[in-house]
């Protein structure tokens, strides 16, 4: 009788610390779960009063669905190119830039850091509430914010699939493989995660891979994809 051995699993990336202070230090670690618990029952909150308080139309709940997701991908795509990649000269910027992207790429298999901590995203989407404000009326911008924060879980956990689940279906799998050539590419393009659009739109959609070539300083291709 042949015994097949079962392949040893790969072992937990190391995480990279970021703060000597241990309480700072545990705020930029979150379960991936995490997102999820908290931004729930702040969507459940914003439909609710959108359609008992407010009674909005359901047709114009449609539309503003359609317009909070499609702002929230172009919101993902501007972020991850300009604020998480921004070409920062001093060591301060540098820094910055270190801690809230390059350090995903530098360990991008860390588990507790592939979605965005609540402490961050709730300063993040006060900022962008603010924003939001002056161009969306105000019975709309509940329902519209929900919708964003929608799109944001869902980007949320496509990003961390993409690292950790094997994503066999052939459109995840396309993400998967696109967001990773992101990280090992030659190019270091890609730069939308849930969603290919806005790389197409602005120029940053490569059309063919160099064979053998990756971007300086990461890691090889992974062995699964």
């Amino acid at each position: 009788m042949t015994i097949h051995a079962k392949p040893a699993p790969r072992a937990q990336e190391p995480s990279i610390r970021l703060f000597r202070n241990d309480f700072l230090e545990a705020l930029t670690h979150v379960h991936p779960i995490v997102p999820l618990l908290f931004w729930s029952p702040v969507v459940a909150w914003l439909l609710w009063r959108s359609i008992t308080v407010h009674q909005l139309p359901a047709d114009g709940m449609v539309l503003i669905a359609v317009l909070g997701l499609v702002v929230w991908s172009l919101a993902e795509y501007c972020l991850h190119r300009f604020v998480f990649h921004y070409p920062a000269k001093g060591p301060v910027g540098k820094y910055l830039v270190f801690m809230f992207h390059g350090v995903h790429h530098d360990a991008p298999r860390d588990k507790t850091r592939l979605v965005m901590p609540p402490a961050g995203a709730v300063i993040v989407m006060f900022l962008l509430w603010q924003m939001f404000r002056l161009v969306v009326p105000a019975p709309w911008i509940e329902p519209f914010c929900a919708f964003f924060i929608v799109g944001y879980l869902v980007y949320d956990y496509i990003h961390y699939g993409t690292h950790h689940f094997s994503m066999k279906h052939p459109a995840l799998h396309f993400l998967k493989v696109y967001h990773l050539r992101h990280h090992y590419g030659a190019d270091g393009k890609r730069y939308g995660v849930s969603s290919p659009l806005w790389d197409r739109v602005f120029g940053t959609y490569p059309e063919e891979e160099i064979p053998g070539r990756r971007a300086p300083g990461y890691p090889p291709w992974p062995s699964t994809c």
